[in-house]
């Protein structure tokens, strides 16, 4: 068995050799669909990860009030509305809430060490919310301390301190300019765990509005804690409450619509959003993968129709109809993985470069998943494509009756 295996791997090679241009040609059709599949669920699948983790560093009893519905997501992401002070007064009134955090962030211009770099600004009050970062949220300083309230002192995010960010260390005590202001660093956050928040810079809020021209007493969005022996679904229904009542006193006034969501129900969005997009991924390579496949077969059915002679010479001297059958899915199934193997190759590439690119962001990273199991998909998947494409020319090859075969070629 294992010396007919041989010979029908040696009988696929050859023929692939003998038509080069013909087979790399095809070749190409499923390294571009393998790629699209590799390459797109490689990041997209890094994406959810890095959404997840995030949103699961947050804690399960913490609900986010925001403006803007998340029934349009385009809108609430495109941003432009706050709370102001009259819906903040009235989440606290809700019962059940604790601490109560409203926060903000913008992407400004930060200057050091005669470099200039974006980073993402976020403002939060100190004086509220310090205790519950500490506690509740897990925050911890590996240097310096925290910032005083209404002073211009920042807390940097772990990366922001890395010499290859500013090209200099940057450390407690150093001043830095955010908008023509002057800074002093004061202390360095401890690694959240995603880039985007180890990139950051932490200030007080009140500072934050000076600095960025956001109204005083308004935030874009609004941290919850639940008290203990609170449920969180509960209490978002009475923080929800309390904002209608908030909306019919102001009619007349320019209302917009809020949302208020807990961790688990943001989990089930993100989750739901990036599914989606999976889903999209996956769509668009299959068809990439299916013309692929169309161009093995129809190489293979022009393979058969110019080997017929071989194939009636194989048959008149012995070979089964099943040889026949297993020497063309060989050489479909070869060509298949050879473009699999490529396709894997140059995904990974891919999806390493966009990591690497979006490394230097601070306000969009995406990091590639890599795990065996996609490698293994993405070989395994091609080279079965390649099989089933094969299947109909060498079905059509089997049934070839010797003496025709020879007949036609004479």
């Amino acid at each position: 068995m294992e010396t007919l295996i041989k010979q029908y791997l040696s009988l696929a090679l050859r023929s692939i050799r003998t038509r080069k241009l013909r087979s790399w040609l095809t070749i190409l059709g499923i390294v571009v669909g393998i790629f699209l599949v590799v390459a797109l669920i490689s990041l997209s699948s890094g994406l959810k990860n890095s959404i997840m983790t995030q949103l699961q560093g947050l804690g399960g009893d913490v609900i986010f009030v925001m403006p803007g519905s998340m029934d349009n997501m385009m809108m609430m992401m495109a941003g432009g509305q706050t709370l102001n002070e009259h819906d903040i007064d009235a989440i606290r009134k809700a019962k059940g809430t604790g601490v109560v955090l409203p926060a903000s962030q913008k992407a400004e211009l930060m200057r050091f060490n005669n470099e200039q770099k974006a980073v993402f600004l976020q403002g939060m009050s100190w004086e509220e919310g310090r205790d519950f970062l500490v506690s509740f949220q897990g925050w911890e300083l590996t240097e310096g301390r925290w910032p005083s309230s209404g002073k211009r002192e920042l807390v940097i995010g772990s990366m922001v301190t890395e010499k290859n960010f500013f090209g200099k260390r940057m450390e407690p005590g150093d001043k830095t300019t955010i908008s023509g202001r002057t800074f002093t660093v004061v202390g360095v956050l401890e690694s959240l765990g995603n880039q985007t928040d180890d990139s950051s810079v932490y200030l007080d809020l009140s500072v934050f509005q000076e600095v960025t021209g956001e109204k005083s007493g308004e935030a874009m969005v609004v941290m919850v804690e639940v008290k203990e022996g609170f449920e969180t679904d509960a209490v978002a229904l009475n923080i929800e409450k309390e904002l209608e009542e908030v909306r019919k006193r102001r009619r007349g006034e320019d209302v917009f619509d809020f949302s208020v969501v807990t961790s688990e129900s943001m989990s089930n969005i993100a989750g739901g959003i990036t599914g989606a997009i999976q889903a999209a991924v996956f769509l668009f390579a299959g068809i990439s993968i299916l013309v692929g496949g169309l161009g093995i077969m129809n190489t293979m059915y022009t393979a058969v129709r110019e080997r017929t002679r071989e194939i009636g010479v194989l048959k008149a001297v012995g070979a089964r109809s099943k040889d026949v059958i297993m020497i063309i899915l060989f050489e479909s199934g070869i060509i298949g993985l050879i473009g699999g193997t490529g396709g894997v190759i140059f995904g990974l590439i891919v999806a390493k470069l966009v990591e690497n690119v979006t490394a230097g962001s601070t306000a969009f990273v995406i990091e590639a998943y890599m795990p065996f199991s996609l490698i293994f998909f993405g070989l395994f998947f091609s080279f079965v494509i390649g099989c089933l494409s094969g299947y109909l020319p060498a079905k059509a090859a089997a049934q070839l009756k010797p003496t025709e075969a020879l007949r036609s070629y004479e």
